[in-house]
Parts: structure tokens; C-alpha cells; sequence
């Protein structure tokens, strides 16, 4: 059935190739009040993402074929919208790899369907971007962000962020003296409902200083705080 061209309620993907599963997943959502269309392959997730523009896509990462890692990653060059991955298996090397083409969260299998109708809800609530409350320029050295056009140059490269690494650029550079907690920075980049484990930041941190070639032992970007965790460096 069509919507209505006024229906303005979010829009949610569930992509699982576990019909049942999909369709539990797509019931709970339509009662919480998001329109959501299910898609069971990960070619249709991909043509789906693009032409239907969800808001958070809810990925399985065990998908036949096309599986989840590729989908997020090629969603991820047309799409800023939220993913969160679902894996099967409760493995690290899952979550990391997800994590690394742009998933913005992650939960494991089994999952109460009710917790995971309520995260895509933090999702959903999550700040728009850190940078709203910053410089529309911020600069560190040879590192200038973009919080408006939401681009990052080094020196006369331009690099390529996922969403939540920006995020986290800019609020390291919005506040340049502060050093943050992952519970701080997950609060201002997830949001304050954000639950989940919080060495998620640490992961996403490991994944940005690689894009701005930033060596962790001697940092020019992003430094670590021990016993706190991390403030924006000295760009030298």
C-alpha cells in the first residue's frame, strides 16, 4: 500500500534474509510509528537504500551473496543515514569490520526485538551532528573541517568520514582543550539514550586516526588522556 505523500513519519529498512525475523522486526517498528519496507537480499537493500532514502536501515551482516559489510559500504557513498548492524555471531572481528564501513551501532543475535525498536529509536534522536553547536570552520593544523559542508581536508586531500567520525572530529576540535570520557563523547555524538558498550568510541577513534594517518604513539589529531580518554591534539 502507497503512503500518503503527506506521511512525514521516519523511514526504517530492515534487511534480513530471515523472513520471520524481518517481518517481527517490521511489525514492532510500524506499531512504533516509522514506515518501514523489508527487503530480504542485499542487491535489493542496496537499490532500496538509494531510491527509497531511509532514515536507519536495520542490516544484517550474515546476508547471502551480497552480504552486510558491502552493503553498508556501498550505501555509504550516496547515504548518510543511520545503520545499525545486526550480527549472529558474537564475535569482535564481526563487529569491527561493520563498524569500519560506516555502521553507526551494533547489536548481537538473539536481541529482544523491543530493545532493538528502542535503540533504532536513540538512532533516530541522535544528534545531527556535533558540529551544530561549533565554528562552521575548525582548523588544526594542516586539518580544516567543514561543519557545514560537512568536509574534512588534510593539507590538499580531502578525506573520506563516515558520519559518526566526523562527529567525533568535530567535537574534539569544537572544544580543543577538553579531554573527553567515552561516556561524554557518546553523549555528544550518539546522543544521552545511547546505551550499549562504550568501547564503541574506541573503535571508531581507531578508525578515524587511520584515515588522517594519525600514529596513536605520537599523536598530531587525536591524543589519548590516560585514565580519561582522548582530546584533540597539537596538529603539529
Amino acid at each position: 500500500m502507497k503512503a500518503p505523500p503527506n506521511d512525514h513519519r521516519t523511514r526504517v529498512l530492515v534487511v534480513d534474509d530471515e523472513k520471520a525475523l524481518a517481518g517481527m522486526i517490521a511489525n514492532y517498528l510500524d506499531r512504533a510509528g516509522h514506515r518501514v519496507r523489508v527487503e530480504h537480499t542485499g542487491t535489493d537493500a542496496v537499490s532500496a537504500a538509494r531510491d527509497w532514502v531511509p532514515d536507519v536501515i536495520v542490516l544484517d551482516l550474515g546476508l547471502p551473496g551480497l552480504d552486510g559489510v558491502e552493503v553498508c559500504r556501498r550505501v555509504r557513498t550516496f547515504s548518510d543515514c543511520m545503520v545499525l548492524m545486526v550480527t549472529a555471531r558474537d564475535d569482535e572481528t564481526d563487529t569491527l569490520i561493520g563498524l569500519s564501513v560506516g555502521a553507526d551501532d551494533y547489536m548481537t543475535k538473539p536481541f529482544s526485538v523491543r530493545e532493538l525498536v528502542a535503540r533504532v529509536g536513540v538512532l533516530l534522536r541522535r544528534p545531527r551532528g556535533a558540529s551544530t553547536q561549533v565554528a562552521a570552520t575548525l582548523r588544526l593544523g594542516d586539518l580544516t573541517v567543514d561543519t557545514h559542508a560537512r568536509e574534512v581536508r588534510l593539507a590538499d586531500s580531502q578525506i573520506q568520514l563516515t558520519r559518526t567520525e566526523f562527529d567525533l572530529l568535530a567535537t574534539f576540535l569544537g572544544q580543543p582543550r577538553r579531554a573527553f570520557d567515552r561516556r561524554a563523547l557518546i553523549e555528544a555524538v550518539w546522543g544521552v539514550d545511547w546505551v550499549g558498550d562504550e568501547h564503541l568510541v574506541d573503535t571508531h577513534i581507531a578508525h578515524l586516526r587511520r584515515k588522517l594517518g594519525d600514529d596513536a604513539s605520537n599523536p598530531r589529531f587525536i591524543e589519548t588522556v590516560r585514565g580519561v580518554g582522548y582530546r584533540a591534539g597539537s596538529g603539529s
